[in-house]
């Protein structure tokens, strides 16, 4: 009977991480992550109008969203300072948006860097995941909806 509880104890003990997670998600009524791949203008301005949308549109119900951008191959230059199209939107969004965030893609940096032979600059806004494959991967597994406009 002791090796019994001992084991319900340790397996008690192992959901409490679980639990924690559950009650900090669930201060979120909905998560989104939007996908920029592409070194297109009209794409990255169509992912902040979504965003954007999203966010009123929950608002408006009184509901919450997390939003989260994620750059990654051509779609880095979104969050490039040197070469953003979208550069002065994307601040005011780090102003009045709390709710979204940015994610460039370390893989894509790495290799802009080598092919340009010096730093790439990126918004302070962005954070810098590893990839930024892996890090939509994660989030869809978390239960977010991942939408590429």
């Amino acid at each position: 009977m002791t090796k019994f509880l001992k084991a319900l104890a340790i397996l008690a003990l192992s959901l409490i991480p679980l639990q924690t997670m559950a009650a900090e998600e669930s201060f979120t009524d909905h998560r989104l992550a939007l996908q920029v791949s592409d070194n297109d203008p009209q794409k990255m301005t169509t992912v902040l109008n979504v965003a954007a949308n999203v966010t009123r549109h929950y608002e408006s119900i009184g509901e919450t969203v997390e939003i989260r951008i994620v750059a990654f191959n051509a779609g880095l230059h979104m969050l490039r300072t040197d070469t953003s199209p979208v550069l002065e939107r994307l601040n005011s969004f780090g102003a009045s948006m709390p709710n979204v965030s940015f994610a460039a893609c370390g893989n894509t940096i790495t290799g802009m860097s080598k092919k340009e032979g010096k730093d790439i600059p990126i918004v302070e806004i962005a954070e810098h995941v590893p990839a930024g494959v892996v890090d939509l991967m994660t989030l869809n597994e978390a239960g977010w909806t991942v939408i590429r406009p």
